[in-house]
């Protein structure tokens, strides 16, 4: 099968598993097509059967703002027609699915079918879709695409809730290569960084608001008040000034070590004892599931997606948001006994094993066939 893979090249949730899968689908004998304006981050080897079309935005001064949704309309074109795609699998509505839906009726009118799927990661719904400037958009690209899928029964939810579509929604949940996030021995990084044999906590987010990265300062400032413990930060974004200030106002500076963007993360996250993501919401919580890969249990908020990853008592704790007493509470819980520590790093990888990645991405492919077999020419 020939696949074209439209996505963001950052290490976002949605460029990180939509590069992830169109490496996978290679490995599995089919040609995969990668269309960006860059190349994506994760895309870090190419095969034969591996491609990248780079998107070229064309800058005039009679536009204020690069025109990059009709570019990007024109490439997919060039790109189904020459490359004789079979199937156009578009990461992140905006605006992805509309370029794609474009992209569609211009190849009709010259006798050239293509089936879309748009799959939908979160954010595209719950924060910038439902702005009405984009709303009748993103709900033309979905009752247009000839497949939908969501990574999250939430995520499908809020969809349903707030745009006009009556479209079946698919969930195929993100995943994970639980080989390349199995436990390695990095106890040199650990002892550099806890050389009193402190716990190590981690956090890894785009520092944006709806991260509250704050409560994180705040739970970990509990959680060091009962427990030798020192704070990873993962990451960079909006809210890093206000961080570094709040950390100074605790008086944990010393505590508290910025490792700004990482790549590879399994790296730090293998040293890891504990997992934040306190989340004003989540639709699934792929920065979680790496943890647990990782033998990590997670103290998240129960916003959104997490509850379907994160298991309650088992893989870690459900708090409600913004609740930095229960959470810290739950962490020291945790870190307090190294027999309960142990089995919660067990159950944390036993859970990430229901997402490997060779369970998921079969899923994928069975969705493509029936969506090319179902799919209507305009």
């Amino acid at each position: 099968m020939k696949i074209g893979i439209v996505c963001y090249p950052t290490y976002g949730g949605s460029g990180v598993v939509a590069t992830e899968l169109g490496k996978a689908l290679a490995m599995r004998g089919h040609d995969v097509h990668f269309i960006s304006y860059k190349q994506p981050a994760r895309l870090d080897f190419f095969t034969g059967n591996i491609f990248f079309h780079e998107v070229y935005v064309s800058y005039y001064p009679l536009f204020d703002f690069p025109p990059y949704e009709t570019t990007l309309t024109s490439r997919l074109v060039d790109v189904v027609k020459h490359e004789k795609l079979d199937l156009l699998h578009v990461h992140y509505a905006i605006p992805h699915a509309s370029a794609a839906v474009l992209a569609k009726e211009i190849l009709a009118t010259q006798g050239i079918h293509i089936p879309i799927i748009t799959t939908l990661h979160g954010t595209d719904i719950t924060l910038v879709g439902k702005d009405p400037s984009f709303e009748p958009v993103v709900s033309y690209s979905l009752n247009m695409s000839d497949g939908i899928t969501a990574v999250s029964e939430a995520l499908k939810k809020d969809t349903y809730d707030h745009f006009q579509t009556k479209k079946e929604i698919k969930v195929i949940p993100n995943f994970i290569d639980i080989e390349r996030f199995s436990k390695k021995s990095k106890d040199h990084f650990r002892k550099a960084i806890a050389a009193k044999g402190e716990h190590l906590i981690v956090h890894t987010s785009n520092f944006r608001k709806v991260k509250r990265v704050e409560d994180v300062v705040k739970v970990f400032s509990l959680i060091r008040e009962k427990i030798p413990s020192k704070l990873l930060l993962v990451g960079d974004g909006p809210e890093r000034q206000n961080i570094e200030m709040l950390c100074r106002e605790f008086h944990i500076n010393d505590s508290v070590i910025f490792l700004g963007k990482q790549d590879p993360v399994e790296e730090i996250l293998s040293v890891a004892d504990l997992f934040l993501m306190p989340s004003e919401t989540e639709s699934f919580g792929l920065s979680a599931l790496e943890a647990m890969a990782c033998e990590v249990p997670v103290v998240s908020s129960n916003a959104g997606g997490i509850p379907e990853l994160n298991i309650d008592g088992e893989s870690g704790f459900l708090c409600n948001v913004g609740d930095v007493n229960a959470m810290a509470e739950k962490a020291i819980y945790i870190l307090s006994d190294d027999a309960i520590l142990k089995t919660f790093k067990v159950n944390a990888k036993k859970r990430a094993m229901v997402f490997h990645i060779d369970k998921i991405v079969p899923q994928y492919e069975h969705y493509y066939e029936e969506v090319i077999k179902n799919s209507v020419a305009l």
